[in-house]
């Protein structure tokens, strides 16, 4: 841990808490000689403490001026699990159920199947260290990778939220990549997409994404939510002239994910049940040893800097109370 301050300049005036050693805030009493009385060392040691205690007074009310603090610090953590960002599909057809259409009565959204069954994910993963971001026409980091896993359950609880119309998914797959990129990180990251359709990639996007690949190889599944009556990723369509990334992009978009040279795995899910099954496949995939370095925030301390200066005040403001204040005696009234 490391004392800092927000205004040092006010430290220079730290010499004056030696002033109550110089001189005292009590009354001065005369007597003719004190050589024939013994010492006594309580009051001896009373004096000391009631002009420590003015010193103190001094220095924490100079030390909270200026703000003092514990500064934030990097602490390096391990354990078991995985590093996962969550990259997830907010646009507009999320909204619908499977079905294609609009959830009524029991059905559910697949933006609010993927919250629930992400959120169980988390909760069985206590050690894992969680990213989440979210894209629609554009990217958007939602949290940084963390093991507080309230906040993550926090972030995931709101993606079931009314989203826009496009799926930008090569911009978001950039941002998830690069927040995988962490100081200190020995293993190789996951990039869990979650998405039910796709865009075409520009080539200039492609080539940015193959290159944060050969860099930094990284773990990355497909959750393809599949509507009802819409195009699979895996089977080519029977006209060849379908088969183009503008008229089939999820089966395109596949294609390129599976030549980017890092480990993946796509699973296509018509219905809960089948987001359930994946979610617990990716769910046995990642798990290895973990060591990372987390970043602390600093540490206020102005209360007790402030709350020592008046325990400090009131010890000496109880002392003066105590004073004995002799009276004048009848000789000196003439």
């Amino acid at each position: 841990m490391k004392l800092a301050v927000d205004h040092a300049v006010l430290l220079l005036l730290l010499p004056l808490a030696v002033l109550p050693f110089l001189a005292t805030l009590f009354r001065a009493t005369g007597y003719p000689s004190l050589r024939g009385v013994p010492q006594d060392g309580g009051s001896m040691g009373l004096d000391a403490l009631l002009r420590l205690a003015g010193a103190v007074a001094i220095a924490g009310i100079l030390l909270g001026l200026a703000g003092i603090h514990l500064a934030g610090q990097t602490i390096e953590r391990t354990g078991s699990g995985a590093r996962i960002v969550l990259l997830i599909d907010r646009s507009s057809s999320m909204n619908d159920s499977f079905a294609n259409r609009r959830p009524s009565g029991q059905e559910e959204s697949k933006s609010a199947v993927a919250r629930r069954l992400i959120l169980d994910f988390v909760g069985r993963r206590p050690r894992d260290r969680i990213g989440v971001a979210v894209f629609s026409t554009s990217p958007m980091q939602v949290l940084p990778l963390t093991d507080h896993h309230d906040a993550v359950k926090a972030a995931v609880d709101v993606i079931d939220r009314p989203g826009l119309t496009m799926t930008n998914v090569g911009l978001g797959l950039a941002m998830a990549i690069s927040m995988l990129n962490e100081r200190g990180a020995q293993s190789p990251g996951a990039v869990v997409l979650v998405s039910d359709g796709a865009s075409v990639i520009s080539p200039e996007v492609q080539a940015v994404l193959r290159e944060m690949a050969a860099r930094s190889p990284f773990n990355l599944y497909w959750l393809f939510l599949r509507s009802e009556g819409g195009p699979g990723i895996f089977a080519a369509p029977g006209n060849p002239e379908r088969d183009t990334p503008y008229a089939n992009p999820e089966r395109h978009l596949h294609l390129f994910l599976s030549s980017l040279g890092v480990p993946y795995r796509a699973f296509e899910a018509g219905s809960a049940q089948a987001v359930q099954q994946a979610v617990a496949e990716i769910d046995r995939q990642e798990q290895r040893p973990l060591r990372y370095y987390e970043r602390t925030p600093q540490r206020d301390l102005r209360a007790w800097a402030y709350g020592t200066a008046l325990a400090a005040v009131t010890l000496l403001l109880l002392a003066k109370l105590a004073e004995y204040r002799p009276q004048p005696s009848f000789g000196s009234l003439q």
